[in-house]
């Protein structure tokens, strides 16, 4: 909680990045990838050096971050299908993990490859039965292979099928990772517009779009003011606001502004932490951001104030989720997390293996 928000972390990662791990030739650029994007835009103190990141995180050094580094009360784990790595990046192992350790401080989303055709369905079945996820995680290209592959989200033979068993299986929110390419691949696939029509033939589902606001403002915004199943997610995208706070107020105006308040109502923080330290993230949102009262009066947007801010910290999820956050919160009180931060926050990355930071 901060300032008596609580907080709600709707993406969090424990990144196996250690060489042993890579799979093919397109493991190790998209490490430097997302490394370099962590480093370019992190406040001093809290940049990873390359020993802790290139590395097999464990889950409870991620959680340790997220709970004990900094003031988030819950989180949601993915579970990632990037097969250039053996485990897919995020492991489903440390989603079981999370969910036996701290089955009310952390959420889950079970993920697989489209692509895999048949074996898609059948991973996604088993992902469910170990898991009972609330949300499924999907990438719009695939790595299977020699070759990195793309598909859409509304495909009616690779991804309507995919929805449909979802939704059959209690899955409320498909997540797809959006607007952010990983490396020299097709940006087509990457763009919002597919995302339209599979929102028309799900309405009982909602679409959480990754990374939303870092590329296609404009047809994000649109989604939101015209679809009530669409939310995004500002993973990788709230990390701008500690370094680059101007490009962080764009985006948030942009796409708020065709639809006012009801897009306020379907954003939904998330860091990306263990890559992303939360923290600074944290207090640049809730103590420092808000949109300049000249821009207010020249695009009537509304005002980020502490309500839009709880909401979208916090109420959002729940309501896109459909989990009782409340109970969870209640249940939480007096644990090894709250125990460990009694006296305030430890330091950045003083709770994982390897301490020391850039």
């Amino acid at each position: 909680m901060i300032d008596g928000i609580p907080v709600i972390d709707a993406v969090i990662h424990a990144y196996n990045m250690s060489e042993s791990n890579f799979a093919n030739r397109f493991a190790k650029p998209l490490c430097d990838l997302v490394y370099h994007s962590v480093t370019g835009t992190a406040r001093p103190g809290y940049a990873p050096t390359a020993s802790q990141f290139y590395r097999d995180w464990s889950i409870e050094e991620t959680v340790n971050q997220v709970f004990v580094e900094s003031d988030t009360d819950l989180a949601v784990y993915h579970v990632l299908p990037i097969y250039s790595f053996k485990d897919g990046l995020c492991s489903l192992d440390k989603a079981i993990e999370a969910q036996q350790r701290w089955p009310d401080r952390v959420i889950t989303y079970c993920g697989v490859d489209p692509l895999a055709g048949p074996a898609a369905m059948d991973e996604l079945e088993r992902q469910v039965e170990l898991l009972n996820p609330v949300g499924l995680k999907l990438y719009p290209n695939s790595w299977l292979g020699s070759e990195i592959r793309g598909w859409k989200m509304d495909d009616p033979e690779i991804a309507f099928p995919l929805f449909e068993r979802a939704q059959k299986l209690g899955v409320k929110v498909v997540a797809v990772h959006k607007a952010l390419p990983l490396g020299p691949v097709e940006m087509e696939h990457y763009r919002m517009d597919d995302i339209d029509r599979a929102c028309m033939a799900f309405p009982d589902l909602n679409f959480e779009v990754v990374h939303g606001g870092m590329a296609f403002l404009e047809e994000t915004a649109w989604q939101l003011a015209r679809f009530p199943n669409v939310y995004v997610n500002l993973e990788i995208t709230c990390a701008l606001i500690a370094t680059r706070p101007a490009a962080f107020l764009h985006a948030m105006a942009a796409m708020i502004g065709p639809g006012g308040q009801a897009a306020i109502d379907r954003i939904v923080w998330g860091t990306g932490a263990m890559a992303f330290h939360p923290q600074p993230l944290l207090e640049s949102f809730v103590r420092e951001f808000s949109f300049p009262e000249e821009l207010i009066a020249g695009t009537g947007l509304p005002q980020i104030d502490v309500a839009a801010k709880r909401k979208i910290l916090f109420e959002n999820y729940a309501r896109m989720s459909g989990v009782d956050l409340n109970a969870r919160l209640e249940k939480v009180k007096g644990d090894e997390f709250d125990r460990a931060k009694a006296q305030g926050l430890a330091k950045p990355f003083s709770t994982v293996r390897e301490v020391g930071h850039a």
